[in-house]
Order: C-alpha cells, then structure tokens, then sequence
C-alpha cells in the first residue's frame, strides 16, 4: 500500500490541503477575499459579526417605522376620545389607549420620529462641535490647547443627564433646545478622542509635507488630519445615539424634553408610570419597550462597528 507524500517537513500533502489551488481558492472566498459588490460585503459583515447585523437591523426597522408612520397607523396619536380611556389592546388599537382615550399605538410610532429626529440633531451638534473644539486643541496646542482642556475638564465633571437637565431647565422645553441640551454633554468625549488622534497626526510626515509645500494650517488640518480620525469618530456617532435616546427619555420623564404635542416615548412614561403602572400596565410597557430596543439596536451596531474600523479591536472568528 502506498504511503502518502509528506514534504520536507514531513507533514502529510494529501487532499484537502490548503496547498492544493482549489483548496487555496476556497480559503480565500471563504475569508471574503472574493467580495466584489457592496451587497457582497454587507453580507460578508452581517456574517462575521452577527449582533452587528441585528443592531443594523433594529436601526433600519425603526427609520422604516418612522418614515412611514402615516402610512401604517390608523389613528390620529393626538386625537382624543374619553369612550375608549384606558382601553386594553384590542384589534382596533393594538396597544391599547391612555387615560386620555388616545391610541397608543398611533403614539408609540410617531414617538419614534421625535426620538429619533432628536437623537441624530444632538449627535450631529455634539460631533460638529467636538470635532471643531478637539481638533483645535489638538492642532493649535498651546494656550489653546490648556483652555480648552480645563473647559472640558469643567463640562466632564458633571453627569451627563445632570448637565443635560441643567442646559434643559436653562434653554426651556422645545424640540432644538432639546437637542442642544443633549449635545452639550457629548462635547468632552468626542473633543478629547479627537485632540488625542490629532496629537499624534500632527507629527506624522505627510503633514510635515504638506507644511513643506507651503499649505496652510487650517488646510493641513482640515484636508490631512481630519479625514484620519473618521474611524474613531464613526462608531463614537453611532454608540452615542443610545445614549441620546435614553438621555431624551429622561429628559421628557421629567417633563424638560420635548413639549406637547409631540409624541415622546418618555412622556408616555411620565405620565403613566406613577398612576397607571398596574391597572393598564400597557402604558408603560410598549413606550418602555420602544425605548430598551432603540438603545439596544444603536449599542449593538456601534460595537460592531468598533470592531470593523479598528484593527486593534477586531475579534478573530
């Protein structure tokens, strides 16, 4: 019988080895090496990192349900109707209604627009701003560079939701003031994330070529310095979006958040939570639930995202 070949190592060459072409091929599409489309590689991910994929999911389900919030309830969510107060869920009104005899249902959709209309303005404010400030700090160093720091150092100290409150009770309850007092608080994590990555771009050498060829400060740091610290500053966009949401919650919980008549997922809570929590439970059950999946989804999709963007923090499948 004869004995299979073995290389200069003496491990067996049979087949199925990687070092037959057919098997290397299969290797390598099994690695995503074979990705030519951006379907392919959406699929690929969604594959590699599955809760990544199920956070992106629950993101897009709710962008769905609150685009097409017209077009899937039946009832007006400010409309009011004291024959059907606190009404059980029923086929009519699937989550059922409040004391105030308003569609619930109706309620928790259009409170997704204003969850999620709030949670991306203050991101976007509170990333425009950070990047502006960190970058300055980062770049300019400095007297710039102490001030700012002992700036953000005063912002940091306080909590977030106490600084949120604090800018809410301040500003007033309204939609942009809302979104103002949530940005606020988000400036010191994305300010120092950035100042440390421009920190150590500054010195690179392509930015000591760009100053050779005679650019600019600002354009050094806007064209070179910035497009390098997107990575970082993606998944601390999406990750933030969580706390936003919660943030706006709470906010609306007590009453400094969005005003009537915008539907508020916090405000539902506010309202029924101390009255209401056992004789209609579904007050503050879906509102509640509306809430933990929106934070879950966004959480999930900025890990995930985390792991993508950065080498360092990738985990081997």
């Amino acid at each position: 019988m004869n004995s299979p070949a073995t290389d200069a190592s003496g491990v067996a060459i049979g087949k199925g080895t990687a070092s037959a072409p057919g098997a290397f091929d299969a290797d390598l599409a099994k690695a995503g090496a074979n990705v030519t489309s951006r379907w392919g590689m959406a699929f690929f991910l969604a594959k590699r990192y599955p809760l990544g994929g199920v956070g992106l999911a629950v993101v897009l389900g709710f962008f769905l349900v609150a685009a097409l919030a017209p077009y899937i309830t039946w009832h007006d969510p400010l409309s009011t109707n004291p024959a059907i107060s606190l009404s059980k869920p029923s086929l009519d009104h699937p989550m059922g209604a409040d004391f105030m005899g308003r569609d619930l249902f109706s309620r928790v959709v259009y409170g997704a627009r204003t969850s999620l209309v709030v949670a991306f303005g203050a991101t976007f404010l509170g990333v425009l701003l950070g990047v502006f400030i960190g970058l300055a700090s980062g770049f300019m160093g400095g007297t710039v560079d102490l001030v700012v720091q002992r700036f953000i150092d005063m912002l940091q100290a306080l909590p977030t939701l106490i600084l949120a409150m604090a800018m809410a009770a301040a500003l007033g309850p309204s939609l942009t003031n809302t979104m103002i007092a949530i940005a606020i608080p988000k400036l010191p994590s994305i300010a120092r994330v950035i100042r440390a990555n421009t920190l150590s771009l500054r010195e690179m050498p392509f930015v000591e070529a760009a100053r050779a060829m005679g650019m600019s400060e600002m354009r050094i740091a806007i064209r070179h310095v910035l497009p390098n610290t997107l990575a970082p500053l993606i998944v601390l966009a999406t990750a933030g979006l969580g706390s936003a949401i919660l943030v706006e919650a709470s906010l609306s919980f007590l009453g400094l958040g969005v005003p009537e008549p915008h539907p508020s997922w916090g405000r539902m809570l506010s309202e029924s939570a101390a009255e209401y929590a056992r004789t209609a439970p579904w007050l503050v059950i879906f509102p509640g639930l509306a809430i933990t999946l929106a934070v879950f989804g966004t959480n999930l999709l900025g890990d995930a995202l985390r792991d993508i963007l950065d080498p360092r923090q990738r985990t081997s499948n």
